[in-house]
């Protein structure tokens, strides 16, 4: 039996620069849409009545920037409740976030890795599962990318699947994170993905990021995604099969017409992935 996701097929992220070209029409290589809680919850007038037409025409996901899951603070269970009534408003498929912290005293306006030791995998995991409770569903947890392991116990492949685990919630795999990850911190991109549980994906981001030495990448989604990036994605679909993908730019965000051409492709490689799939199928039924 194949497996059912939130969503189908291609996604890009929805941006005000160009809400205003989807408002009457959503192109068709777009099947899906992703926003940030924290940038609609109580929205309204114009852009509000815009993002009410955009959900009621294609399927959205949430991707979060502030639940702060690894973090000190006391989970902030007011905006958890905010989220879930914006779900259920707006008949959005799955609530995502990433697999990191992002407060202490105030808001750090960035992503910190959280330490890969066991005891912040049950902290973590306890957070989650919290999370999970007051929404009524499953969440899907994103690997980040990090530029610093401090306090490492065990190794990242380790600390994400031992969190998922013991949460017992869905995986928001992101290609490029891997890549970029694998490059800062000198481990095989193909072997880390193929150790990821593939039956938790939900779906999954590939995005650009900046070169700023042959040893460090930094996770930007403000540029074209790169070659590399995309062979990994096909390794995936190999491995794992066809799911979701979602495009992110979040900045140095072109015309909406060069943002479906890389929408597009994530299409090709689906396509060519689930021809090969039918094609493997009535091999074996001959």
């Amino acid at each position: 039996m194949s497996k059912t996701y939130p969503v189908q097929g291609a996604g890009l992220g929805l941006r005000r620069t160009f809400i205003g070209s989807l408002a009457d029409d959503i192109p068709p290589p777009i099947d899906f849409m992703e926003v940030a809680p924290e940038n609609w919850i109580d929205v309204g007038g114009k852009l509000g009545h815009q993002f009410h037409n955009i959900s009621e025409k294609i399927p959205l996901v949430c991707h979060g920037l502030s639940l702060n899951i690894g973090g000190q603070a006391p989970l902030d269970e007011a905006f958890i409740h905010r989220v879930k009534q914006f779900l259920k408003t707006h008949n959005i498929r799955i609530y995502s976030e990433h697999l990191s912290y992002c407060a202490d005293d105030g808001h750090l306006y960035d992503l910190m890795p959280i330490p890969f030791t066991e005891e912040a995998v049950h902290y973590v995991a306890k957070r989650i599962m919290r999370t999970q409770d007051i929404i009524g569903q499953r969440m899907a947890m994103e690997n980040a990318s990090y530029y610093a392991a401090v306090g490492q116990e065990m190794s990242e492949i380790e600390f994400i699947n031992a969190v998922l685990d013991e949460a017992d919630c869905l995986l928001h795999i992101d290609i490029n994170n891997i890549y970029v990850n694998s490059i800062n911190h000198c481990y095989e991109a193909e072997a880390f993905l193929k150790a990821l549980p593939g039956e938790r994906i939900a779906y999954g981001h590939i995005a650009g990021h900046y070169v700023e030495a042959e040893d460090l990448r930094v996770d930007t989604h403000g540029a074209d995604v790169i070659d590399p990036v995309w062979q990994l994605l096909d390794v995936a679909y190999a491995h794992f099969g066809v799911f979701p993908t979602l495009l992110e730019r979040d900045f140095n965000i072109p015309p909406l017409p060069t943002l479906l051409e890389e929408v597009e492709t994530i299409q090709q490689y689906q396509a060519r992935h689930e021809s090969n799939d039918v094609a493997v199928k009535q091999q074996q039924q001959n």
